[in-house]
């Protein structure tokens, strides 16, 4: 049947459902990529996994899901020192609705200094460069914008940190953890040559490059993992704005801010 005879209709290939026999608005059966949901999955299957499926088109093995569970805890509070974090702390001690401040969380946590587009254009590097240090040297060495993007041009090599001196203890475990059960090939190649490519960024790796070399052993492509980045980074942000909340904004530390009057600067 052609689209013309059924413009209303929704189409997926990751999801399917069944309506009740007496509601066609009640779902008796889901369906994510074949795997019955509540008949099957529910129970069994780890949250990691059925986060996987839903980007890929197949189920993870066991040591993919350890990856991405572990990547998740990692990933899961920035720490209040964190923008994205501290957005959503924001909009907390001012009484803002939940999704307010989570809203924040994902737009401040969205750009190119630890964010999620960040992530984007370091597994983009992955996708070009792949474990060729010489192609790596290369491309740090030819950061400029992209034509026609909507984003800025990058103030520094994406995945490293432009205010670091040495790499974050943080950032060492996490590599460390994540290398071990990975079954792909950037994290390990990572571990090795985390020398000789902080030598070429001229600053340490910062975690947002351990994440993007995590997703791209994942298999993600850098749409999928900026989107993820977004996505588990979430739990500390709510948890943060949350605790805040109750404690109103005299006890917040909003940071100096210079308010200069008009009216009294035209008639000086």
């Amino acid at each position: 049947m052609s689209n013309s005879e059924k413009p209303h209709t929704i189409r997926s290939r990751i999801w399917r459902e069944e309506p009740e026999h007496d509601n066609p608005f009640a779902t008796r059966a889901a369906y994510c990529r074949g795997y019955d949901v509540y008949g099957e999955m529910l129970g069994h299957a780890r949250w990691v996994e059925m986060l996987y499926l839903l980007f890929r088109n197949e189920a993870p093995t066991a040591s993919q899901a350890d990856l991405l569970e572990a990547l998740a805890v990692a990933l899961a509070n920035p720490g209040p020192r964190d923008a994205s974090v501290h957005a959503a702390m924001c909009g907390g001690v001012c009484g803002s609705t939940a999704a307010s401040s989570l809203m924040a969380a994902l737009a401040v946590g969205a750009g190119q200094l630890a964010g999620g587009h960040e992530v984007f254009l370091a597994m983009e590097g992955w996708a070009e460069c792949g474990t060729d240090l010489d192609a790596w040297r290369q491309r740090l060495a030819e950061q400029t914008a992209i034509p026609g993007s909507i984003w800025p041009a990058q103030e520094h090599p994406p995945g490293f940190d432009p205010h670091g001196v040495s790499t974050a203890t943080s950032v060492k475990q996490t590599l460390s953890c994540l290398a071990s059960c990975s079954s792909g090939a950037y994290l390990p190649w990572l571990q090795q040559n985390s020398s000789a490519m902080e030598a070429a960024a001229g600053c340490p790796l910062a975690l947002s490059g351990v994440a993007a070399a995590a997703f791209a052993d994942l298999g993600f492509s850098p749409e999928q993992g900026e989107m993820l980045h977004l996505l588990l980074r979430l739990p500390g942000a709510a948890a943060h704005a949350l605790e805040q909340r109750p404690l109103g904004y005299k006890k917040f530390p909003f940071g100096t801010v210079e308010l200069e009057n008009e009216s009294i600067k035209e008639t000086a």
